[in-house]
């Protein structure tokens, strides 16, 4: 499974593995690896900035585990009516991803889709769910666009530019589908270097996700970073699709560009609706109810038990911080009793002291 890779262009070349290690016996592939990596980061982006757009990271990891299923799902169910060419024989082989073959698209739609339904049972604010998961995904095809690197697919045409790649596989597949690809007006030859696109899209997708980052703390309205993420990904993909040698065509037309196409129109002319609606107003981040904790606080009157709470919006503080956040609770609830210094000496009830006084004043004067 060990292919050399070669960049005419820049003069240099390398061996690669689509095996990134075995597992009791079974190869564990770096297309797999990669996606589960860019998964990983995803996830934890998405948790660290949850509290910022005013959702609880509890409930986002049960939407994230439903759009995350039916994600995958729908990768798979995309590629294999759309773009493989394989006939399958066996349920295993329709549902094995060991070797590749989920589809963007699929995964987008049937993600977004997974995340509605999550939001909805979870009672999750859907917008600001629909703009955290725009950059996780961003950072996931980032990283996950690599297996394709090591799978030696998702190329496309002839190239002449320094990057231009050329292996053994692209040069089997490019001859396999040249009569097939020449039909539809691609020429190729098999034997020149090709368009890395998988590299094209994933320094695309990074660069978008460093514009969303920025671009996060401007936003005007809840869900406008999930349509910036439709329109920047829909216009890199339009152009990228272009060049690529597996694309399904319908009518003469490449399915992913026509796609690629609608999602930005309809994305910008939204965009340009609801900008025009809320123009003027401040962003209405969801607010999330405060939290509490029982910390146990060691006093003068023995071990207690203190709950102490904070902002909703904010990450629950340190141990030391919390301590102190109970003391300071403890000790407002509980003041210290002051006792003077006579009162020390003679132990006896300043109000009582002060009552005989007043009875002693009263028999030494004499009555009218």
């Amino acid at each position: 499974m060990q292919v050399t890779v070669f960049f005419p262009g820049l003069g240099i070349h390398f061996d690669i593995n689509r095996v990134a290690f075995t597992l009791f016996g079974m190869p564990v592939y770096w297309y797999g690896v990669l996606i589960g990596l860019g998964v990983f980061l995803a996830i934890a982006f998405a948790l660290n900035q949850a509290r910022s757009f005013g959702i609880d990271p509890d409930r986002m990891i049960d939407v994230i585990v439903i759009g995350l299923i039916l994600g995958v799902i729908g990768a798979r169910l995309y590629y294999v009516l759309f773009v493989s060419v394989i006939e399958y024989t066996s349920f295993w082989q329709l549902i094995n991803l060991r070797d590749g073959g989920l589809a963007i698209y699929g995964g987008i739609i049937f993600g977004f889709l997974g995340a509605l339904l999550g939001c909805k049972l979870r009672k999750v604010p859907l917008l600001p769910m629909f703009d955290v998961t725009a950059m996780g995904f961003l950072i996931g095809q980032c990283i996950g666009r690599w297996g394709n690197f090591f799978n030696q697919e998702a190329f496309g045409t002839n190239t002449i530019l320094p990057w231009g790649m050329l292996s053994s596989s692209t040069t089997a597949y490019l001859g396999a589908q040249q009569e097939a690809l020449a039909l539809e007006g691609v020429f190729v030859d098999p034997n020149l270097p090709v368009h890395p696109t998988f590299l094209y899209e994933s320094l695309w997708c990074a660069l978008g996700f460093f514009l969303l980052l920025a671009w996060k703390k401007r936003r005007h309205f809840n869900g406008e970073l999930f349509l910036f993420y439709v329109i920047w990904y829909g216009v890199g993909r339009f152009f990228i699709e272009g060049l690529r040698t597996d694309s399904l065509m319908v009518f003469g037309l490449r399915v992913s560009q026509v796609v690629a196409a609608v999602s930005v129109l309809a994305a910008v002319a939204v965009w340009v609706a609801v900008r025009m609606r809320t123009a003027g107003k401040p962003l209405q981040v969801p607010a999330l109810p405060p939290r509490s904790e029982k910390i146990k606080l060691q006093t003068e009157e023995g071990m207690v038990t203190v709950e102490v709470t904070w902002s909703g919006d904010e990450k629950r503080p340190s141990k030391e911080r919390l301590q102190e956040m109970a003391r300071e609770k403890w000790e407002g609830e509980n003041p210290p009793k002051e006792e003077t210094a006579s009162d020390e000496k003679t132990g006896e009830d300043p109000l009582e002291a002060e009552e005989g006084e007043s009875e002693i004043k009263g028999e030494g004067n004499p009555a009218p």
